[in-house]
C-alpha cells in the first residue's frame, strides 16, 4: 500500500497535542504509523519549531513539553524532506500559508491537511494536483 502524500499544517499537529482525542490526533497517529506520508520543508520546519516553543499555547495540554518535542521528532522521522525551489505565491488570505502550497506542489502532495481551510479559499493560483482538507475530511476519505 502506497501512503497518501500530505502536507500537515501546524494547526493540525498542535491541535493533536492539545486534545487527547479527535481527528487531529488520528491524523497524527496515521502519519506516525505511515498510513500517510507527511512532507517537511525548511519553512514548515521553522514554523513547527516556532509554535512548539510557545508554552502558553499548551496550557492544560495532556502532553508534557518533552513529550511534545519527542512527538515532533517522531513526525520528522517519518516525514519526507522536500526542497522547494520555486515560490508560487498564490496570495492566500493568510500570506504565511503560501509556503504550504509551495511544499505541496514541490512534493507532489495529494492534500494539504489544515483546520483553517478558509485561509486557502480565493487563491489567485489554482492547483488541481492537491486538495485542501480538514482532518475529518481526510479521515473519512472525502475526495
Amino acid at each position: 500500500m502506497v501512503a497518501m502524500i500530505i502536507v500537515l499544517d501546524t494547526s493540525v499537529f498542535i491541535a493533536a497535542l492539545i486534545s487527547a482525542n479527535g481527528t487531529n490526533r488520528e491524523v497524527l497517529r496515521r502519519c506516525l504509523y505511515q498510513h500517510f506520508q507527511p512532507l517537511m520543508g525548511a519553512s514548515l520546519l521553522a514554523e513547527y519549531e516556532d509554535v512548539l516553543s510557545r508554552e502558553t499555547i499548551f496550557a492544560g495540554s495532556p502532553v508534557s513539553r518533552e513529550e511534545r518535542w519527542e512527538l515532533f521528532e517522531s513526525l520528522l522521522s517519518v516525514s519526507k524532506w522536500t526542497n522547494v525551489f520555486f515560490g508560487w505565491r498564490p496570495n492566500l488570505r493568510d500570506e504565511s500559508d503560501n509556503h504550504l502550497v509551495e511544499l505541496a506542489v514541490a512534493g507532489n502532495a495529494s492534500a494539504i491537511v489544515t483546520n483553517n481551510i478558509r485561509d486557502f479559499a480565493g487563491s489567485e493560483l489554482l492547483f488541481n494536483s492537491f486538495q485542501v482538507l480538514t482532518p475529518a475530511q481526510l479521515i473519512k476519505g472525502v475526495p
